[in-house]
């Protein structure tokens, strides 16, 4: 089954909440302080999605968290770049080979590569980033020596949706992605659910461009590297008057600071995975804020895990109560974003919490 096969699959079955029983039994990736018990000759590894480990998202966030846990153990890890899908399965080949103990692979793209090499190596331990490894959609990981630490980030773009209907000024919100994968479009579905509670609430009518929830259908530029497309994708929608611009998809966010800055208007830029305050601060002046995930927290856990003989493989499901995702600080942004706005989001995230405000996603049903 292709990728693109795949992911079409699994985002018709999530509207049936096939995997939903993953959700039910998740449990936060154990960690552990005996970190003296970790064998000297443990050896933790990495593949990359495309993008690389210095992509400022989510790549650079599972090699962050790889590294502390390694120096915490006291040991060196191998880590290897994937550039294109036909590299995930050759990486994996020479990680095992190298005698790896643990791999953690960065990204839904590697999902049918990391079941292949897991199953074909049952003393190997892996960890798989942002898939469930639930390849027969039965809502079990396929693989028992596979750990999926994924992210319901419905729920956190969810709050930036309302943010975000709550700040603009020509009521019109724009989202793209890299590609149309489910944990791409988790970001853009959660943003118009809540842009459209804020509709109900408020008895508005800001719009979203560049994502139909209803149809499964927006706009993709085939890419999770800066460049045209996503710069051209971007102006796009500028071009429709949003002024608050979610891109998703690693690097194409830097496209659409371009754009932004090319088209002289004061457009808000919200992030994905890391806070890009803090990851880039060359676009800090244009963030109202960033979709949190937290990969690093994830990677380091499960790996120290590794190291002291404690793998579990339970998957873990970061949702907004285990704080596995969020919303970053608004920094220079905080000042346009009114008391009362920040009360509402206070509460809402309260009533995601408590199940009084449902968030759908593929993760959640």
């Amino acid at each position: 089954m292709t990728i693109s096969t795949r992911k079409t699959v699994l985002a018709g079955l999530a509207m049936f909440g096939t995997v939903a029983m993953l959700a039910a039994c998740a449990q936060a990736p154990a960690a552990t302080d005996d970190t003296n018990s970790a064998a000297s000759d443990f050896l933790p590894c990495m593949v990359s999605d495309a993008g690389g480990f210095n992509d400022k998202s989510f790549n650079q966030l599972g090699f962050e968290g790889l590294t502390r846990a390694a120096e915490e153990l006291g040991v060196e890890p191998i880590t290897v770049e994937s550039a294109t899908e036909t590299d995930f399965a050759p990486n994996l080949t020479s990680l095992v080979d190298q005698g790896c103990n643990l791999i953690v692979t960065v990204g839904f793209a590697l999902a049918e590569a990391t079941a292949a090499s897991a199953t074909a190596n049952p003393d190997i331990e892996y960890v798989s980033i942002d898939d469930t490894i639930d390849l027969d959609f039965d809502g079990e990981t396929d693989v028992p020596n596979v750990k999926p630490i994924v992210f319901d980030t419905s729920q956190a773009a969810f709050l930036a949706g309302y943010l975000a209907a709550g700040v603009s000024e020509t009521g019109k919100i724009g989202t793209y992605g890299g590609m149309q994968f489910p944990t791409v479009t988790i970001f853009m579905d959660g943003l118009a659910q809540g842009v459209a509670h804020y509709n109900k609430e408020k008895g508005t009518d800001v719009q979203v461009f560049g994502w139909d929830t209803a149809a499964e259908t927006g706009v993709f530029s085939g890419t999770f590297d800066a460049g045209t497309q996503p710069l051209t994708d971007a102006q796009n929608l500028i071009g429709q008057d949003v002024d608050v611009l979610l891109p998703v998809g690693g690097p194409i966010y830097q496209s659409t600071a371009a754009a932004i800055r090319d088209s002289g208007r004061e457009i808000a830029l919200i992030g994905v995975d890391a806070d890009l305050f803090e990851t880039d601060p060359t676009v800090g002046e244009l963030l109202l804020t960033s979709i949190l995930k937290g990969i690093d927290v994830g990677v380091e856990e499960a790996v120290l895990a590794s190291g002291n003989d404690k793998f579990d493989p339970t998957p873990f499901i970061g949702n907004l109560e285990n704080d596995g995702v969020g919303l970053a600080d608004f920094h220079d942004y905080a000042d346009k974003v009114q008391p009362e706005l920040q009360d509402e989001l206070d509460a809402l995230r309260d009533s995601i919490i408590s199940g009084d405000v449902k968030v759908t996603s593929y993760l959640a049903g």
